[in-house]
């Protein structure tokens, strides 16, 4: 069964973490929501993350370097909020993370301002997608795309909350085939002209 870690901080966006978070689960992934700090503070238990629109998440588990790595998940996501973003983002640990995931040939998925992450753990120019509200950071380093989904090798990034669906569908499909993406997709009951 694959495994896939999920990053959470204060200020994620709320639907680009629980739909992929959900879509995965109802493939069969095994996933895991680790909580980054924005100062590195813990307790016994991971506080309640507040996102983007204030709502409470509860996290599995802090995040905890040595319990992350590409030898414990198949894949690993940024999801976006700017604030939530930008803590996950310039996390040195979680940089180095993501260098390790593509270097062991693992998924890395990212969407919204999760994208950038990219730049941060200094991944080689590619093609990739963001929010509009960070393509000008991007443009510059990337092959900048407009499309929903751009999967480049072991990078899959997407635009946003409203692209949360295919983003998640994506890293189904990539982790246990087109089959399982239409088996997840279908009682999901999206209207009939729905172009993922």
């Amino acid at each position: 069964m694959p495994s896939a870690l999920i990053f959470i901080a204060d200020g994620t966006e709320e639907m680009e973490f629980t739909i992929t978070y959900d879509t995965l689960v109802r493939a069969g992934v095994k996933v895991q929501s680790a909580f980054v700090s924005a100062d590195d503070s813990k307790s016994v238990n991971p506080p309640v993350a507040k996102g983007s629109r204030g709502i409470g998440i509860l996290p599995d588990t802090y995040f905890e370097p040595g319990n992350s790595g590409p030898n414990k998940f198949d894949l690993l996501v940024v999801p976006g909020g700017a604030k939530g973003a930008e803590t996950i983002s310039q996390n040195t640990a979680v940089q180095e993370l993501i260098r390790k995931y593509i270097d062991a040939s693992k998924y890395v998925g990212m969407i919204c301002a999760g994208s950038l992450a990219a730049q941060t753990s200094k991944l080689p120019k590619q093609p990739l997608t963001s929010h509009p509200s960070v393509k000008a950071q991007l443009e510059g380093d990337y092959e900048y795309s407009e499309s929903p989904v751009v999967v480049s090798g072991k990078l899959v990034t997407s635009r946003g909350p409203g692209t949360a669906f295919p983003f998640a569908l994506t890293l189904v499909e990539l982790l246990l085939g087109k089959d399982k993406r239409e088996e997840v997709r279908g009682p999901m009951a999206f209207p009939a002209n729905t172009l993922f």
